[in-house]
């Protein structure tokens, strides 16, 4: 433990550790991330509690600050980072334990862009919310978010653009979706500096994401709104 050599973490109580690893999120201290959460499942704590109650929590603020402008892309790259590590250690037996599926998002910047941190950002803040984020990485044609979407069964397809010379594509992509059929079945969402709510709405997509805090909270309300419209289908 390199920062802070006065507190030992495993001589803290359960409630004790989750706020010191809230404020060890906060300040991206990936090894003291990945220092308690190996604590706290020797303690006995299922690994989505984990999961929730303290990686997730921590990152709920993070994105509350960097939302309010309290905290900056540096900062925030850092604590995802910690975050990650994290995840590293309770992914696999998540997935042992079937822990809920908040759900899934493929995420790519569109063709002729490759601008990425914006992206990066929000697949990281879309992890540390619980959602499974397959990264499609930058430049991407129509073909690629197709074969993604069929081959991964993801709930939300998020698209960004930093150019405006690249932001029409968006539409490509979603009219191409809509040919195909399968517009019901994918939320789309998009975001980078040049859009706006108005663009977002006229290309036809399900959300305009100002920022990666926002797509975490749209995320959350439109998957639960598609999964209770399924539920009263059926």
């Amino acid at each position: 433990m390199a920062e802070d050599e006065d507190i030992i973490l495993s001589e803290l109580n359960d409630e004790e550790l989750v706020q010191q690893m809230m404020d060890d999120l906060y300040d991206g201290l990936k090894e003291e991330i990945e220092e308690a959460v190996h604590i706290l499942l020797e303690r006995g704590w299922a690994p989505y509690d984990v999961l929730t109650k303290a990686l997730v929590a921590g990152m709920t603020i993070v994105g509350h600050d960097f939302r309010d402008g309290i905290l900056f892309v540096p900062e925030v790259l850092l604590a995802a980072n910690a975050m990650k590590g994290g995840m590293f250690i309770l992914k696999p037996l998540l997935a042992e334990t079937g822990a809920p599926r908040m759900g899934k998002m493929v995420i790519g910047t569109v063709k002729g862009d490759i601008h990425d941190i914006g992206k990066n950002l929000v697949g990281m803040m879309m992890e540390g919310a619980g959602f499974e984020v397959v990264d499609l990485g930058i430049n991407n044609p129509v073909e690629a978010y197709l074969e993604a979407l069929e081959t991964e069964d993801a709930d939300i397809l998020g698209m960004s653009a930093l150019l405006t010379t690249t932001m029409p594509y968006m539409k490509v992509v979603i009219d191409t979706i809509k040919e195909k059929g399968i517009r019901e079945e994918v939320i789309i969402m998009v975001g980078g500096a040049p859009l706006n709510e108005e663009f977002g709405k006229a290309i036809g997509a399900d959300a305009y994401c100002r920022d990666a805090a926002v797509a975490v909270e749209t995320a959350k309300t439109l998957v639960a709104r598609k999964h209770n419209q399924g539920v009263a289908k059926v």
